[in-house]
């Protein structure tokens, strides 16, 4: 239940505080279900607006599965995936391959960069030999 006065600052620090306890990646239900029955619990559409907030801000990372499930990490968590477009299933990459790689002036002159993504996408063993 939402409390009476909670900002929407505070509510973005608890969902970031939640995210930063996770070892993975969460959706907005599994946030929700975490803060179910604490102070600041909130509402499930207020979990993912707020979600929204910290994502636009550059705090949140978001991806989307293949099923159209959308998982959520803090930006520093520095994750890449290869996910399976048939079963969905996802495994993180050891190391960035473009981790080093630096985007200059004159792309970024009215740019603040913050944070990029990776995945790739194709078929797991399990679903390649499936025919």
């Amino acid at each position: 239940m939402e409390q009476p006065g909670s900002t929407g600052t505070q509510r973005q620090q608890l969902l970031l505080e939640e995210l930063h306890k996770s070892q993975s990646e969460m959706t907005g239900q599994q946030l929700h279900r975490c803060l179910e029955g604490q102070p600041g619990a909130m509402g499930l559409a207020t979990v993912y607006r707020n979600l929204r907030k910290l994502h636009q801000q550059g705090k949140v990372r978001c991806r989307h599965l293949p099923t159209g499930e959308a998982l959520y990490a803090p930006v520093d968590r520095d994750e890449h995936h290869l996910t399976c477009v048939s079963c969905g299933s996802t495994q993180i990459l050891q190391l960035c391959p473009i981790h080093e790689l630096k985007v200059k002036a004159p792309e970024t002159e009215n740019f603040k960069l913050i944070f990029h993504t990776l995945e790739f996408f194709g078929l797991c063993n399990r679903c390649h030999t499936k025919d």
